[in-house]
């Protein structure tokens, strides 16, 4: 059975001019094709939607989220005393707020034990309607490094070597590794976690069976050393340079990461989210106004650096950090507001969150863009994003592989 979506333009997901007046194909849950003007006579009578003035994109994708969190201020560490069953239901959760928005696709970059593998799987059985979910399983981290308490705890070259393979067997679709500390308590973001010969061995490990591996990086030493490893791709990139949080950006640092070509996703909504958070409060407590002064200077550093990077030539997909402190899972076009605030156009805001992402995350040959024979992901929404990306968050309808969940 075939389905017809009409609107003013259609954005397909390549960085390719939009095409006016489109009608969207849909057959056997892909996209059959994209045509222009009036309706063939031949696809007459066929089921229509149709949204003057809108914008048809394909569903977007985030490529950093973490399903067990709530992001609703709850700290890591409280939000992960819950039992296992209550992170699965937290996560399933999350993977429906997101597609109510449009986002068809969630990467997760570390949860409990096997938490969002299990929601993976039961989507792709069919329990239930939610974005489709590219889980790492646990994220390997050092003894008491950055989340261990999510499970994914190794050290040595053996035991990180061993530590991939577990995640491998649970069924991890990449491998995610805290390549520094971050906002676990004790942990020390402004230094690198593992040692070089570790981080060598779990991208060789897992590229030996055909996974793509991350790095999460705070401070420039681990940026440096995630590229002499050979990762895929870096998560946040930033410059922290001391334990009062103090960033420095490093030139150098950045030429090398933009001549290695390696991607990042920047997620420059968890500050984003916190100032708009804190901002919306009537009041505010003495703790919570130090709090929003060291997040104002934060966000500024980070959107500092963003550009920097890009300047540089170091290419971006989008990412939220969504469930951590305040960001949410529909925020996706908050962090595309900022990526252009931070020097990209509107059409590469766009592109970073379907079709480049797509290619990044390894899913381009299932999702990301409306390509005929792939997935048919779709968003529409009321107005043109390329004019305001505030667009985005006026949704007319979500189809997720060919079925339509919003209308």
């Amino acid at each position: 059975m075939k389905t017809l979506i009409k609107a003013a333009q259609l954005i397909d997901g390549t960085g390719a001019a939009p095409v006016q007046d489109p009608v969207l194909v849909v057959s056997g849950g892909k996209v059959e094709a994209v045509l222009s003007g009036p309706v063939p006579a031949e696809l007459s009578g066929t089921e229509t939607h149709d949204y003057p003035g809108a914008t048809i994109l394909p569903g977007l994708i985030d490529t950093h989220v973490h399903l067990n969190l709530p992001g609703d201020g709850t700290i890591l560490e409280d939000a992960v005393r819950e039992t296992e069953g209550v992170l699965v239901a937290t996560s399933a959760l999350a993977t429906v707020k997101a597609l109510k928005a449009g986002i068809t696709t969630l990467r997760d970059l570390g949860a409990k034990g096997r938490t969002a593998i299990d929601v993976r799987r039961a989507l792709q059985l069919g329990h239930g309607e939610g974005a489709r979910v590219v889980a790492c399983g646990q994220a390997i981290t050092i003894t008491g490094g950055h989340v261990w308490y999510l499970g994914g705890e190794a050290d040595g070259v053996d035991g990180v070597r061993k530590k991939v393979r577990e995640m491998i067997k649970l069924g991890a679709d990449f491998i995610k590794v805290m390549a520094s500390g971050g906002g676990t308590v004790g942990t020390q973001s402004w230094n690198p976690a593992f040692s070089q010969e570790e981080l060598n061995a779990m991208v060789d490990e897992a590229h030996r069976f055909d996974r793509k591996a991350t790095a999460h990086c705070l401070c420039a030493r681990s940026i440096e050393m995630a590229i002499e490893a050979g990762f895929d791709q870096l998560e946040h990139a930033g410059f922290i340079s001391d334990r009062t949080g103090r960033q420095v950006y490093e030139p150098a640092v950045a030429e090398k990461l933009a001549k290695s070509g390696i991607p990042v996703t920047g997620t420059l909504a968890v500050g984003g989210a916190v100032l708009r958070e804190l901002r919306g409060r009537p009041s505010l407590t003495e703790t919570e106004a130090a709090f929003l002064v060291r997040w104002e200077k934060s966000a500024a550093q980070n959107l500092y650096q963003f550009r920097q990077l890009r300047e540089a030539g170091v290419s971006f997909v989008a990412g939220t950090d969504a469930g951590w402190r305040f960001t949410r899972f529909d925020d996706l076009p908050l962090e595309m507001e900022l990526m252009q605030e931070g020097g990209m156009t509107a059409m590469e805001t766009i592109v970073s969150a379907t079709g480049y992402a797509a290619k990044v995350i390894d899913i381009e040959t299932q999702t990301g863009s409306l390509t005929p024979g792939l997935a048919a992901d779709v968003l529409v929404v009321g107005a043109d994003p390329l004019s305001h990306l505030a667009a985005l968050r006026d949704v007319r309808l979500v189809m997720q592989g060919g079925k339509v969940l919003t209308a």
